[in-house]
């Protein structure tokens, strides 16, 4: 396949997760430029304007989320079509925010090669048929609020429930569980951070 695009970015925090996409992606000869998160992609983006962006959505740092509203509202950036991809934020609401972000598809892990490629080239010939508006700075931080807060109560019930089993298994279940409630936990972490770095800045905008 000889590739008559540009390149694609690929922003995802889990190596293993990036490394498939990557290798997807490049077996069928598209150019890959990867980053581990939002602040990364920018600084890829702002080096080497992708012709798509594929990014998962809870990241450390900066999350997708954040990422698309900031590619949007750039004019330099706000054409680049962008697929979301997630194994957390998998509600109606949480694909509905992404999908008026920008975002022109939302695939929910674990990925489909097949379809992940069928879609990646659909995209990249047909291209946008036109620039998505850029969602309002205060619009934006209220569903983005709501959509942290959401799934920072569905993390701690999560992990709040997976303790209490802990508790009641025997030693060959509990490994298992152990990783699960581990993963829990970071994800909790990422979200929190988001939310704090978010009404950080929501409170330094507001009249002194």
């Amino acid at each position: 396949m000889t590739n008559q695009y540009g390149s694609i970015l690929v922003v995802e925090d889990i190596p293993n997760v990036l490394e498939l996409l990557e290798v997807t992606l490049r077996f069928k000869g598209y150019p890959v430029v990867t980053a581990r998160n939002g602040v990364e992609a920018l600084e890829k983006v702002a080096i080497e304007k992708p012709a798509l962006v594929v990014t998962d959505i809870l990241m450390p740092v900066m999350d997708g989320y954040a990422l698309v509203h900031r590619l949007r509202n750039n004019p330099q950036t706000s054409d680049i079509p962008v697929i979301f991809v997630s194994a957390t934020y998998i509600t109606p609401e949480d694909r509905n925010f992404a999908l008026s972000l920008g975002g022109v598809r939302f695939i929910e892990k674990p990925i489909d090669a097949e379809d992940f490629l069928l879609t990646v080239g659909e995209i990249l010939t047909i291209g946008l048929t036109s620039t998505p508006l850029p969602m309002p700075d205060a619009a934006f931080y209220i569903g983005y609020r709501t959509r942290l807060e959401s799934k920072l109560h569905h993390k701690n019930t999560q992990i709040a429930r997976t303790e209490r089993l802990l508790v009641t298994l025997s030693d060959e279940q509990k490994p298992a569980f152990d990783a699960l409630l581990k993963q829990a936990i970071k994800d909790r972490d990422q979200i929190q951070g988001e939310l704090d770095r978010l009404i950080k800045t929501i409170d330094g905008m507001k009249p002194q």
